[in-house]
């Protein structure tokens, strides 16, 4: 029993997530009420009607005391977590025991990040937030949900490279100097800019190229990025599939039968009379899927992007146009590119920031010049957002209502009749934000884009074929990579065997680069692996999952080192930091969070982003790394061996010449 829901000060639901088992209940529990005769309400007015106590007593406190809940449990055993982000309430709730107030914390977390990359500026204001969500981006925390429970790179939140130097270093160089060249030297790009390109097997990364004009892409946006991939082009192949087993298999029903419910974005195919790559040539087959393409519902234009807004050095929430080419099922290429206009987010988000920090000095009581201080002056974004206003105008952005608010804004600030920097001015103060979120959808939302603002379809097209005839040869290769990209017992690994007897499994993880390498899991029960098979392998990776667990919780408390006895296997945590060379730096006591703060990871606040800042204090002048390793070993083995096994392995996966591109 499951529920995610956002609601506004109002107590109006803008968006909500149930499973199955919570909507039955709520339909139970408000069915029961109606007479008889009566039907049963609409399931939103009884979401409404079931959460409006809660969101109205949580904005009470917070306008009377300045505090708010952060979780609670009911006598029925159902766990609520709730957040407050600018005007939005987040509630999260479990009631068949699956998710900790942790899990919901982080389900709450990456939500809000999956929001923010979807819809920018947009989420600061709730009325418009309310107009862009829609019941399908319920999909994303279930696809969140599906690759945290399945996928090592999420569970530590870090992106895993395929391990294939040559390879990986062939696909850098072809897209740097052919892809992305060829696409920004072309006419019909309609002014888009290739900023980002890469190639993701699966959840994995193949290649990755940023061209020199460009921010470099966070590693918490990277993540949300292959989220969003995963969710257009979820893994159609099993676990543990291997082509052999898909070419004995029946074909039609493996590349032919069409979906339920196509996805609203399909990468474009190459038209003409040849058939795309990658994809079987048999008069029958074609005959088939030529009848079985009748059947399917049409979709919207396949060439249009996704528009995604990212982090970059002028503002943190930078619209970009997000294509997504799916070369065959599992392997994708994606497009980042810098479109036109995009200077307006930077004026945009520049004036929203002013009237944010103004409305929050405002709240806390300050007025007068104190609410003015440690920020821009007032005075000069006067100036500068009238010559905006009229600008804006003059590019057919509707501003009058903007232009309204603005007017109403400066009578009540400088006017001699006016209520002046006080409590009073924090309505006008939230008009204000609402208006300039309001002229950035304008500009920036998915619906607004016009059919000319992207990369021409036979553009698309071309880079497709581009790529697909560079991995031809690759295809089946990358995809059983994809699922057993290391092991144990694979090379160079299986040296660890030898050199650290009773070593099960670790992780290591590059903070600084938000990189990961481990070994694969594989826990069907018709694969065999080092680890054993079905129910041996799963108790092994449910091991791994406890140990992630347990080590974040104590790092939260500010602990860097965990060594742990759980009956049969001993758990190792290690975070250090390391200065360019390779040279370990001294340990220092790292400030503990909040219990009500954010979870450690890169999704939900990038956590060790702000660890690698507080550290560099006391190293202004040197380029640091933080690095994570996580061992699980047999209970067996003396724990001064293990000890010394873990510094040894994490020298020697340090070294480039064992973990190539990590």
């Amino acid at each position: 029993m499951k529920c995610l829901l956002v609601a506004n000060e109002s107590a109006e639901v803008l968006f909500y997530w149930t499973d199955t088992e919570f909507e039955q209940q709520v339909q139970k529990q408000y069915g029961v009420s109606q007479e008889e005769g009566e039907g049963l309400p609409a399931f939103e007015d009884s979401i409404n009607t079931l959460f409006a106590p809660i969101i109205i007593s949580c904005s009470t406190m917070v306008d009377r005391l300045m505090d708010n809940y952060t979780s609670f449990s009911t006598e029925n055993n159902h766990i609520y977590v709730l957040h407050q982000f600018e005007e939005c309430l987040y509630i999260a709730v479990n009631g068949d025991g699956d998710e900790t107030k942790e899990d919901l914390k982080r389900k709450i977390y990456v939500m809000k990040k999956l929001i923010e990359i979807m819809f920018g500026m947009v989420t600061f204001s709730g009325a418009l937030l309310r107009k862009e969500l829609r019941p399908r981006d319920t999909d994303l925390l279930e696809t969140y949900s599906r690759l945290r429970e399945n996928d090592q790179s999420f569970l530590v939140e870090a992106v895993e490279r395929l391990i294939h130097p040559t390879l990986c270093e062939q696909c850098i160089e072809f897209l740097e100097r052919r892809l992305v060249q060829q696409i920004n030297s072309n006419m019909d790009r309609a002014g888009e800019e290739v900023l980002h390109a890469f190639i993701l097997v699966q959840t994995k990364m193949l290649a990755f190229y940023s061209s020199r004009s460009a921010s470099s892409l966070s590693n918490s946006d990277l993540l949300a990025l292959i989220i969003l991939v995963q969710d257009l082009y979820p893994s159609k192949i099993g676990l543990d599939d291997t082509p052999e087993e898909l070419e004995n298999s029946s074909i039609p029903d493996v590349f032919y039968t069409p979906e339920p419910s196509p996805p609203e974005r399909e990468s474009v195919r190459p038209r003409g009379d040849s058939p795309p790559v990658f994809q079987f040539v048999d008069p029958d087959v074609q005959m088939a899927e030529d009848s079985l393409q009748t059947l399917e519902v049409p979709t919207s234009d396949p060439s249009a992007p996704s528009r995604v807004f990212l982090e970059a050095k002028e503002c943190p929430m930078m619209p970009h146009s997000m294509y997504c080419l799916s070369l065959c099922p599992g392997i994708t290429l994606v497009l980042l590119t810098k479109i036109p206009n995009s200077h307006v987010a930077v004026s945009a988000y520049c004036f929203l920031e002013t009237f944010v920090k103004l409305e929050k000095r405002l709240c806390e009581g300050h007025e007068g010049a104190a609410a003015m201080r440690g920020q821009p002056s007032i005075q000069e974004q006067r100036s500068k957002l009238e010559k905006f206003i009229k600008a804006w105008a003059s590019m057919d952005i509707q501003t009058s209502q903007l232009q309204n608010v603005w007017t109403d804004f400066k009578n009540k600030a400088f006017s001699r009749s006016g209520s002046g920097f006080t409590r009073d001015l924090l309505p006008s103060c939230r008009n204000m934000k609402t208006q300039l979120c309001g002229v950035y959808r304008q500009f920036f939302a998915t619906e607004c884009m016009g059919s000319s603002q992207r990369l021409a379809p036979h553009l698309q097209e071309r880079a497709l074929n581009m790529v697909q005839e560079k991995l031809i040869h690759w295809k089946d290769f990358l995809l059983v990579k994809s699922k057993r990209n290391i092991t144990m017992v694979s090379y160079p690994f299986f040296f660890f065997l030898t050199l650290f007897p009773g070593l099960i499994h670790f992780i290591y993880v590059d903070r600084s680069d938000g990189r990961m390498i481990a070994p694969s899991l594989n826990v069907t029960d018709h694969t065999v692996s080092e680890l054993g098979k079905g129910p041996l392998a799963d108790f092994i990776k449910s091991k791994v999952w406890s140990l992630v667990a347990t080590a974040q919780q104590y790092l939260q408390k500010g602990y860097t080192t965990v060594t742990l006895r759980d009956g049969d296997y001993f758990y190792c945590y290690f975070l250090w930091f390391e200065n360019e060379t390779g040279y370990k730096l001294e340990v220092i006591d790292i400030p503990s969070s909040p219990d009500d703060g954010a979870p450690v990871g890169m999704l939900t606040c990038d956590y060790y982003r702000k660890l690698l800042r507080y550290y560099s204090k006391k190293h202004q002048n040197e380029v640091l790394k933080c690095y994570e390793l996580f061992t699980v070993h047999l209970g067996v083995i003396p724990s001064e061996y293990i000890l010394q096994h873990c510094s040894q392995l994490a020298r020697k996966l340090w070294e480039p010449s064992r973990i190539p591109l990590l």
